[in-house]
């Protein structure tokens, strides 16, 4: 435990970073909130009239991934054999210009393993517009738009408003509902190397 690491290697009286007090973010910290998987059914059921914008809200529910991650998805990211998502990149519109980097952490760069719905989803997305090439953007919409289609569909279902990173929340309880470890949960926030 800290008191014993603090007391027999260091001889401190209390933890010094008690005195530095919290660091980072002066906001107070916002109240993590999630949707049951039938909140979620209700609000992709809701939004089911933009093919688009209900196959990247079911990919950010079902996959774990970051809203950038999902962003900067392309059709050769998505292996079907495999049945895995790559996550290799992230997007972000930095003054009006798409920019597509590297994700949030070197960890970030992960395979998710797709659940059968997913990836039957993504493959009829894609079989039905041929037009997207391997290395397109698979959701070439913006947070903001994202984020005004999150507002739409909470309102057409009546479920309530949560932050589109909280769907990432909504899909780690939703795993720990479905039997596996929140331990391995902890170090890996999608099933890619989780056997329940």
């Amino acid at each position: 435990s800290e008191m014993c690491i603090r007391d027999r290697f260091y001889r401190l009286p209390q933890n010094p970073m008690l005195a530095a007090g919290k660091v980072g973010s002066k906001r107070p910290e916002k109240e993590m909130l999630y949707w049951t998987p039938a909140e979620f059914k209700r609000f992709s059921q809701a939004i089911e009239d933009k093919p688009l914008i209900y196959l990247a809200f079911l990919t950010l529910y079902l996959s774990g991934c970051r809203e950038g991650e999902l962003l900067a998805l392309r059709p050769e990211d998505i292996d079907f054999n495999l049945n895995v998502i790559r996550i290799r990149h992230s997007y972000a519109r930095i003054k009006g210009e798409d920019v597509i980097g590297p994700p949030k952490t070197r960890a970030s760069k992960r395979d998710i393993v797709m659940p059968s719905l997913l990836r039957e989803e993504l493959r009829d997305y894609l079989s039905t517009h041929p037009e997207i090439a391997p290395t397109d953007r698979l959701f070439p919409v913006t947070k903001h738009a994202l984020s005004h289609e999150m507002k739409r569909g909470c309102e057409l279902s009546g479920v309530k408003r949560i932050r589109i990173h909280d769907i990432r929340h909504s899909h780690v309880s939703a795993l720990i509902n479905s039997g596996y470890s929140p331990c391995l949960l902890y170090t890996s926030p999608s099933p890619r190397d989780i056997s329940g």
